[in-house]
């Protein structure tokens, strides 16, 4: 283990979030047991272990077994010392979900809109986080933060830049979100934090080089690489969705023509259902509709959805030929269609991967659903909150 010199002060702060991050991840451990794995002194441990219990993040929990000596004091992370909110925001919806510190579903919010306007989202936005504060339990660090999930580019600042399947340009949605709630907002691509949500609690366990393709009225892409989230140099990493798969193909709300995207998404087969009249005139044209129809055995929606899966291949074929993934993962809304989906991407990726790709790559749909987004963006502000190590303002 690489040691680090310095500020005494920095020090400490590195050495105290590794012991709670050991608890946390590993516990219940005894101080002996952070000690032996972390390399550091009992005393320093100790010290640490004082604090991080005055602070009730770290609790005991009775004596473990006795290795020879005293029966040692087990200590466990305490995930009931503040709340996390995530959300979702889609084109058509907003998920919301409470968790605790270890990101457990406290309480779950669904909201659908049509008008994608800014402030008639927002108002919608801050409904919903009120309505899931009502479902939090008292703790000693209240609501830690709010994490938002947006189907567009975002920057450092919390910025979207632009996200054209809301029409939305440069909104300073960090801000305004703070300025109400006075928390700390994180905001990020809602792939980035569907990926994240499947590699800490879904189908990305086991895996460290991950490729997630959200696929819900637009496409993104989220990436998992070495164990870490890739964000590329500016944030903007991801945005596959808009990449060309067919140089004279109709034009995309980005300004590009022929986008992944407006072959392989839900607007995609729900404008294909329309042209086609799969859907009787006195039912409305949506996913749950065709999926509907799909149960039923209904041979038009089986065949929509398997030419969505062929598009899908199209776009992670060349993924896969620029990150070589051990694992892909389909997330979002389209992922409720999986059992008339995967095997026609199965069938499309085996006659178009080169041969040694296939090799070790695992295909999964999302373990999370559609929940991967929402509680993604609720790990990203537990994780920040647990790496400041020292209080966050409570919202009462």
């Amino acid at each position: 283990m690489t040691k680090v010199t310095g500020n005494p002060h920095l020090i400490k702060k590195i050495n105290k979030s590794l012991v709670l991050e050991m608890i946390r991840t590993q516990g219940p451990l005894s101080r002996a047991d952070i000690a032996q794995r972390s390399g550091l002194n009992k005393g320093t441990v100790s010290s640490l272990v004082k604090e991080l219990i005055e602070e009730e993040l770290v609790y005991e929990i009775g004596q473990g077994e006795s290795s020879g000596g005293r029966r040692p004091v087990l200590l466990l992370f305490n995930k009931k010392a503040g709340f996390s909110i995530g959300i979702d925001l889609g084109v058509h919806y907003i998920l919301g979900v409470l968790t605790d510190l270890q990101g457990n579903v406290i309480a779950q919010k669904r909201v659908s809109f049509q008008n994608k306007g800014y402030q008639a989202v927002l108002v919608l936005i801050k409904e919903t986080v009120l309505s899931l504060l009502e479902h939090m339990p008292k703790s000693r660090y209240g609501l830690v933060g709010i994490g938002m999930g947006v189907p567009g580019i975002v920057d450092k600042t919390g910025t979207v830049l632009f996200a054209p399947n809301l029409s939305w340009k440069d909104i300073p949605l960090k801000q305004e979100m703070e300025a109400v709630f006075h928390v700390p907002v994180v905001i990020d691509n809602e792939a980035n934090a569907g990926a994240y949500g499947e590699k800490r609690l879904g189908a990305g366990q086991e895996f460290d080089h991950i490729l997630y393709v959200s696929a819900g009225i637009g496409i993104g892409v989220g990436l998992v690489l070495n164990g870490e989230l890739y964000r590329g140099t500016n944030g903007f990493a991801g945005e596959s969705g808009h990449m060309t798969i067919d140089i004279d193909g109709p034009v995309c709300r980005c300004g590009n023509k022929g986008c992944w995207e407006l072959y392989a998404s839900e607007q995609a087969i729900l404008e294909k259902a329309k042209q086609q009249n799969v859907v009787s005139e006195t039912k409305e044209v949506s996913l749950e509709t065709l999926l509907s129809l799909a149960k039923q055995n209904d041979q038009k929606a089986i065949q929509l959805f398997a030419e969505i899966g062929r598009y899908l291949a199209i776009g992670i074929n060349n993924l896969l030929n620029t990150f070589n993934p051990q694992q892909i993962i389909i997330g979002n809304r389209l992922s409720m269609a999986k059992q008339w989906i995967k095997p026609a991407i199965q069938q499309a990726l085996s006659s178009r991967t080169l041969p040694f790709q296939p090799t070790h790559l695992s295909f999964h749909f999302s373990k999370l659903s559609i929940d991967s987004t929402a509680l993604g963006m609720a790990l990203f502000v537990i994780e920040d909150f647990l790496k400041k190590g020292e209080k966050i303002q409570v919202f009462l």
